[in-house]
């Protein structure tokens, strides 16, 4: 029985790979998404700092992100699709709220899958910190705040519109969606992006 659960699986991811293929390594929303950045394409990522799928994605998105085309507005979004990502999301917005992001978003990234530190607890992160130069104490503070409160909640509210289930997720411009299960690699659904920003460029 366990052998032929695991053949149904299988089957139906074959299908849903094929269908995501079929569609040129995207989906059209049917319920497309107004933007917050009025004259710019926006792009907005879903990821989570312990995905290792997020991990391997990010070296694709981040030099994608360096040398996107001016009329292209970049946004990361950390919303904790599961509760006990909530401590990686409150890292995440104390990092923009701070100013650091650059500074944090890669060795964060690093710190978990590479070194394999544990960073389940605003104490766990804010000692990190201190080893990239970042105040401990005071990021701990914004990690706790009302600011970074309202931005998880704004983040899952974006998330809900889009349906997100999985990270990384990517939305182009408020219409497509995709992501590697979509495109079939991390490599093609840079490709994808950028023919669904020169599509939205055109249009």
């Amino acid at each position: 029985m366990g052998f032929i659960r695991k053949a149904v699986a299988a089957a139906a991811l074959m299908l849903a790979f094929g269908v995501a293929h079929a569609q040129n390594g995207y989906e059209e929303l049917a319920a497309p998404q107004k933007t917050s950045t009025e004259g710019k394409i926006e792009v907005v990522e879903f990821f989570w700092y312990g995905c290792p799928h997020c991990y391997q994605f990010e070296p694709y998105i981040g030099p994608w992100h360096d040398k996107a085309p001016d009329n292209v507005e970049f946004i990361r979004m950390a919303p904790p699709l599961n509760p006990a990502w909530k401590v990686h999301s409150q890292a995440f917005y104390a990092a923009e709220l701070m100013g650091v992001t650059e500074q944090f978003h890669e060795p964060m990234f690093n710190a978990i899958h590479r070194d394999k530190q544990r960073m389940r607890k605003p104490s766990d992160v804010a000692s990190f910190v201190e080893t990239l130069g970042i105040d401990g104490e005071q990021f701990e503070k914004n990690m706790k705040s009302f600011a970074v409160d309202a931005k998880i909640r704004q983040s899952m509210q974006k998330a809900r519109d889009y349906k997100i289930s999985a990270v990384p997720s990517v939305i182009v411009n408020g219409k497509y969606k995709t992501s590697g299960s979509h495109a079939g690699s991390y490599p093609e659904l840079i490709k994808v992006l950028d023919m669904l920003v020169a599509k939205e460029s055109a249009g």
